[in-house]
């Protein structure tokens, strides 16, 4: 049987869901529960630190890019769980416009569909009674989407917490609890978001005060209470491997990789080989399949560059094989990649992709890729759906398109992808086939 299950969310993004999260999968944690986290939406950095917390794999469950089976057969994986918990994307209605043949990723449509009740984080900095009126808002927004209740964030003192739960006591809306201010838990980030848990050798004191934080101040037996009884069931719908042994990079310069499609491969039979190019690895000559995950190619360039075993053993590794980038791994199998001082750093050349960092412009949103040739593990004419998250600008992009690129509004993508030979890269992170 599914645990029981709740989404941590708010009304927009930097409001305290991630500290809120960790806390949770802390504190529970400490009490001796099994708590398996999710992440809604695209986000591949906080389910490591889900996993840090929980001590359990988090996988991301997107609407608009998966089908209900799918989702369905990746909660399966908590079946062995007394809670579930996922931390939601952005605010709690926010998703894409889309052209209408799929849901829109947001964290209401996940709550929908699972039955989820939600729990709200609201930041009250600045308010107080007024603060009932934005909880009753998300409470009335969709009859579909149940709200448990609310917690306080960034409370200022106790006659504060006092003014705010009157409001709250008055609109009807229960209180879970309130946080007061403090900083003893942030994180550090940078330009893709925080800086990812494995990278953080402060981890276990932060987690460690997180927890002892949410649980001083948050009803936790109120909150297991409000779970709500998950209401959907599905099947394996795995991403097939692009072959039976992938040499997987996996470093600082390439870590972004969706779990559940690692673990979809596992599951299919395939046997992955990481490799390190930051430490001049060579792509193992075993496997049949050399994947490049995005990840901070422009933070490694240099080294990257002067990595020549890494170079030569890719480009001998793509003369019979096929290699497959995403984002940065795409960027890496390019001709050239230049630097925010606009030094230019020569890549593996396998495409002739030529990307820059002197001027940022971002790139962000949802991608259905129609391909126009094969790629590994998919053929021409299959639909696949991802999502684009990047700083870079394409300078030079000469090879033949990889796919019709559009966003979720239907809007063409001018980042078609590219290939040569048996080099393929795309700018969007994979997350599943279309099946709608």
């Amino acid at each position: 049987m599914i645990a029981p299950g709740l989404i941590i969310s708010a009304p927009a993004s930097g409001t305290g869901k991630t500290t809120l999260t960790l806390g949770l999968l802390a504190a529970l944690r400490e009490r001796g529960l099994t708590v398996h986290p999710f992440k809604s939406g695209p986000d591949y950095i906080d389910p490591g630190f889900h996993a840090a917390a929980s001590g359990r794999a988090s996988v991301n469950l997107d609407t608009w890019a998966m089908g209900a089976e799918m989702i369905g057969g990746l909660i399966g994986a908590a079946d062995d769980a007394d809670l579930i918990l996922a931390e939601g994307s952005m605010g709690l209605f926010d998703g894409v416009i889309s052209a209408g043949e799929h849901d829109n990723g947001s964290s209401a449509s996940l709550a929908a569909l699972t039955g989820w009740p939600v729990v709200l984080v609201l930041d009250t900095s600045g308010q107080a009674q007024s603060a009932a009126a934005v909880a009753r808002g998300f409470a009335a927004m969709r009859p579909d989407v149940r709200l448990a209740g609310v917690v306080l964030n960034r409370v200022a003192s106790p006659r504060h917490e006092a003014m705010l739960r009157a409001g709250m006591d008055e609109a009807g809306i229960p209180v879970l609890g309130a946080l007061p201010r403090q900083k003893d838990i942030e994180m550090p980030s940078r330009h893709l978001g925080l800086v990812q848990a494995g990278e953080q050798a402060d981890m276990p004191r932060i987690l460690e005060a997180a927890g002892r934080f949410v649980a001083d101040n948050v009803d936790l037996d109120r909150l297991l209470a409000v779970a709500g009884t998950t209401r959907i069931d599905g099947q394996d719908s795995a991403i097939a491997p692009p072959g039976q042994r992938i040499a997987l990079a996996q470093d600082g310069a390439f870590s972004f990789v969706y779990p559940h499609q690692l673990d979809g491969w596992r599951r299919a039979g395939a046997e992955i080989l990481p490799f390190s190019p930051l430490n001049d690895d060579a792509p193992d000559t075993r496997a049949d399949i050399c994947w490049l995950p995005g990840g901070y190619p422009e933070l490694y360039a240099g080294p990257l560059a002067a990595a020549q075993t890494f170079r030569k053993g890719l480009v001998c590794f793509a003369e019979t094989r096929p290699v497959h980038g995403e984002c940065g791994g795409y960027m890496a199998m390019g001709e050239a990649l230049i630097d925010k001082e606009g030094v230019r750093h020569q890549m593996a050349g396998l495409l002739g992709l030529v990307t820059s960092y002197e001027t940022r412009k971002m790139h962000l949103g949802y991608r259905l890729a129609t391909l126009t040739t094969d790629m590994p593990g998919h053929a021409a004419g299959t639909r696949l759906r991802g999502h684009e998250f990047h700083y870079s600008t394409i300078l030079d992009q000469p090879d033949a398109p990889l796919a019709q690129v559009v966003d979720a509004g239907g809007a063409a993508v001018p980042e078609t992808g590219s290939r040569r030979g048996h080099a393929t890269g795309t700018f969007f992170h994979l997350i599943a086939e279309a099946q709608r």
